[in-house]
């Protein structure tokens, strides 16, 4: 395949079949690059038997090369479902197999088990983000998919889809950001800007954990020992069990996380009398001074344990560190009483049978605006000082 401008079209069951240096050269050139879109990540996803076709995501990465050089790349998978997704379609599946076809296999363009909002079209231009998008459609209509989906993507993202026609999709997330002019000189001083409810309840969740006998340590980059990932799995399945769910992500993956991007990830480990009993676990971006809340698990239940292992020991982290915007992942909206305010993410989505394409448009246009009060609704729950 080619498109217009001569770009050829390589479509990669592996992404370890693309040149690493190559990838992250692409991704570094966008507006909003991750640590979760480097080739490194994505290819342990791949190599650990987390994300493949056996477990409903099967890769085809879209490349667009200039002889040998690589114009635009995005990921590409084609699902046989919408678990670890988190923008939910599980409506829009339903109507389609009520109505005798079927929604599954469709096409996502998505890091896999990981709702962090960034750039996803890799391209040099907006003309290689619409190629790219061209290039997706084109491949859902060949293969007769029902449908193409673009999860948490940028801004420059955004208007490509638009400009191509597809239709867009808000949701909330919660993110705390740091005082850009003065930044916070710790966590007291932080708390001390919210609302004195607010303060008080985080002073004494954490007066709480400190009398149960739990304090923290805190391992970053190669000083995160083998045991301690051990541990952090042990207690990472453990959470997916009390859920009756199988977690998403292998053993392997974090063993190549470790080896391949150990800079990227920061570990919180609470114990009890030197024993280890819950951790969480941060990724971050030290170049664009980003800390991103992901995993989280405990081999004992202590009350309130969540809240200073996902919260307060991460935010007091990326304080002392001088980070500048933690990410508190999909959905809570309990994370506003600790000072993550709402941030609209966005998806852009192609459909292709026209009669349901036209009902997802006019249930969008229904749900966005529900979104924006939602939104205006938050927003005047500020938990922050006037």
């Amino acid at each position: 395949m080619s498109t217009s401008n001569e770009l050829a079209i390589r479509l990669l069951d592996d992404p370890g079949k693309v040149d690493a240096a190559r990838w992250n050269a692409l991704l570094q050139a966008q507006a909003a690059p991750s640590p979760f879109m480097r080739h490194e990540y994505l290819l342990a996803l791949h190599e650990s038997g987390s994300a493949v076709g056996g477990t409903g995501w099967a890769p085809q990465f879209l490349t667009l090369w200039q002889d040998d050089t690589l114009q635009a790349a995005c990921t590409l998978y084609v699902k046989a479902h919408s678990y670890g997704e988190y923008v939910f379609d599980w409506a829009w599946a339903d109507a389609y197999e009520r109505s005798g076809l079927h929604y599954y296999p469709k096409l996502l363009s998505a890091v896999p088990f990981t709702p962090v909002p960034g750039s996803r079209l890799l391209a040099r231009d907006d003309n290689g983000r619409r190629q790219l998008l061209r290039a997706m459609a084109q491949i859902a209509r060949d293969n007769d998919l029902s449908s193409a989906h673009l999860l948490f993507l940028d801004e420059a993202d955004r208007r490509a889809a638009e400009a191509e026609g597809w239709m867009l999709r808000s949701s909330v997330q919660f993110h705390w950001e740091n005082r850009a002019a003065t930044p916070y000189a710790d966590f007291t001083e932080f708390i001390a800007s919210l609302q004195r409810e607010k303060r008080k309840k985080i002073q004494q969740e954490r007066r709480r954990i400190v009398e149960s006998g739990i304090v923290f340590t805190v391992h970053e980059g190669a000083g995160i020992e083998p045991a301690l990932w051990d541990f952090f799995y042990r207690c990472y399945t453990l959470t997916y069990r009390a859920h009756h769910s199988t977690p998403y992500l292998k053993r392997s993956f974090f063993t190549r996380m470790a080896q391949a991007m150990p800079q990227n990830w920061v570990m919180f480990v609470a114990r009890r009398g030197g024993t280890p009993v819950a951790t969480s676990l941060v990724a971050v971006d030290p170049s664009l001074r980003v800390a991103y809340g992901r995993y989280w698990g405990a081999a004992e239940h202590v009350p309130l344990l969540h809240f200073e292992a996902c919260y307060y020991q991460p935010l007091a982290w990326c304080i002392a560190q001088g980070y500048a915007r933690f990410e508190g992942g999909a959905q809570g909206e309990h994370k506003m009483a600790r000072g993550l305010l709402p941030v609209r993410t966005h998806s852009a989505h192609w459909l292709l049978h026209p009669r349901f394409s036209s009902a997802v448009a006019d249930f969008l246009a229904r749900e966005g605006a529900g979104i924006e009060s939602y939104v205006d609704e938050l927003r005047e729950r500020n938990p922050f000082k006037a």
